[in-house]
């Protein structure tokens, strides 16, 4: 049996994020560059905002589109509203 991914600890809380399959192919924030950025280190990727728009949602199920490793999740929840 394998393990399955899990989300990198640096995602913030909410409906996508990045698993720990993550190259760091810098390909989500170079799509998505207001939810996705490279750790420190430069060894992964991570969700740092989630999106509050239709727009923005549709930048990170683009980056996760584009995903090489199919890192990018989407648990499915609500979109974040807007504050």
């Amino acid at each position: 049996m394998t393990n399955a991914p899990e989300p990198q600890p640096e995602n913030v809380p909410g409906r996508f994020y990045v698993d720990t399959n993550c190259i760091d192919c810098g390909l989500c924030p170079n799509v998505a560059p207001n939810h996705f950025a490279e750790n420190d280190a430069g060894t992964h990727t991570f969700v740092y905002a989630q999106p509050r728009t239709p727009g923005e949602e549709a930048e990170c199920e683009e980056a996760a589109a584009t995903c090489p490793t199919q890192s990018i999740r989407n648990d499915g929840a609500e979109m974040a509203q807007a504050g």
